[in-house]
């Protein structure tokens, strides 16, 4: 009995090591697609003579689809098994990607922008279908590990730079296409079936009910920080490094990764910090910490005159480049582990309803993430200030923690708090 059981727990273990490893990967190649314009947006800027509200609008476009469909692809998980939604989304994407290399007006970047950008509701598949082979002890890391897949960012801020400088812009959604494809064929081979049969008895209206939870809203909010603010910055940096420092796309790329690296990598960290101290806990802290970076990040490069009894003194006053990409790594790891306790949340709150809750909470993290690049800039062609985007989400992290104050902290311990010790308060 003792060797069954055995057996049985060996081969549970290989089918979630496999599930995590494969849809990880999936999630990976889906945000590199999911943060391509942010990189080859800028040639294709240049060529088209766009302003900063149109390439905001460029970059953000794909974003949009991809919040958009988080929430039916989360309820359509739940129906039909992870495994299979994953596969066909992947091959759907596949053909607008590729025909993106050929698009030579910015309609036809925005309406293919649409199509692909699909891709990014990736996560709301994979994390219901990763969750229900995880126990809720182990949860946290293992939707750390997935959401680890956000590095698709910062892969892409060192893989389409070289390939944008040996084979020019058209190239990366080409190359990006063909690993989409094999991705998806190699995601139905090794990825298993899901552990329970799917909903398909559960009528949407029944699956939506539980948004009439008021703590699925509650984390909507914070994920609209953290996620929608780590997307937009990563979409965004590259030209802010170009702009601000007068680095090449290369240079700019390598230092955007700083950012989007971490945040990405990271992530695990924060869904182990969130099974030991409690995912409130760990997000009240976060928000802190991104609210200090963004205020040091907002000031601009200022040059002033003070007149001394000896004459007028010069000064200037400004973040290096050194000292910005310091505190945009910083930032970094503070988003990671806030979108890994979100998630921590859901998992703790909501096993049973994954797919619809997760849906809704990724939609309003890549809502955000859609609309913060249009607004950055909006507002950098009206202020003219480069560090104008930090100062916008600067505000909103100041509004957030308010917020946070005045619903839980007050209510409940900051530090050492579980998940579960919380559900009462909510």
């Amino acid at each position: 009995m003792k060797t069954g059981s055995a057996a049985i727990a060996s081969s549970n273990s290989t089918q979630s090591l496999r599930v995590l490893v494969m849809s990880t990967l999936a999630f990976l190649i889906s945000f590199a697609v999911w943060m391509m314009f942010g990189v080859i947006g800028i040639p294709i800027q240049t060529s088209l003579g766009l302003s900063a509200s149109e390439f905001g609008l460029l970059t953000a476009t794909p974003v949009l689809t991809g919040a958009i469909f988080r929430l039916p692809l989360g309820i359509w998980t739940d129906r039909f098994g992870g495994r299979t939604v994953m596969t066909l989304l992947l091959l759907t994407c596949t053909v607008p990607l590729w025909l993106a290399s050929y698009a030579n007006q910015l309609w036809q970047f925005l309406l293919l922008g649409l199509a692909l950008g699909l891709v990014g509701a990736s996560f709301s598949v994979g994390t219901p279908y990763v969750a229900r082979f995880f126990p809720s002890e182990r949860k946290g890391f293992a939707m750390g590990v997935f959401g680890a897949g956000t590095t698709g960012a910062a892969i892409n801020m060192f893989l389409a730079p070289a390939l944008v400088a040996r084979y020019g812009w058209e190239s990366v959604p080409r190359v990006y296409a063909v690993a989409l494809l094999v991705t998806a064929v190699l995601f139905w081979i090794i990825a298993a079936p899901d552990t329970r049969a799917p909903g398909r008895s559960v009528p949407v209206r029944q699956q939506l009910a539980v948004l009439r939870d008021g703590r699925v809203w509650k984390y909507c909010q914070y994920y609209s920080v953290v996620f929608g603010g780590f997307t937009a910055l990563s979409i965004w940096m590259p030209q802010y490094y170009l702009n601000e420092y007068g680095l090449s796309i290369a240079q700019a790329s390598l230092l955007a990764a700083c950012f989007s690296l971490p945040g990405g990598a990271l992530r695990a960290l924060g869904g182990l910090l969130s099974d030991r101290l409690g995912a409130h806990a760990v997000t009240w802290w976060v928000l802190w910490i991104a609210w200090i970076s963004l205020f040091l990040l907002s000031y601009p490069q200022t040059d002033f005159t003070v007149q001394t009894i000896r004459g007028p003194m010069n000064f200037h006053l400004g973040l290096p480049v050194w000292g910005a990409t310091a505190l945009l790594f910083i930032l970094g790891i503070a988003f990671a582990c806030g979108m890994a306790s979100t998630f921590k949340y859901i998992g703790d709150d909501f096993p049973q309803n994954m797919g619809i809750v997760s849906g809704i909470v990724g939609m309003a993290g890549g809502l955000g993430g859609f609309l913060l690049p249009i607004l950055f800039g909006t507002l950098l062609d009206f202020l003219g200030i480069n560090s104008s985007c930090f100062m916008l989400l600067y505000g909103i992290v100041w509004v957030s923690l308010i917020l946070i104050y005045i619903t839980e902290v007050r209510r409940s311990p900051p530090l050492g708090t579980s998940s579960k010790e919380q559900t009462h308060h909510s």
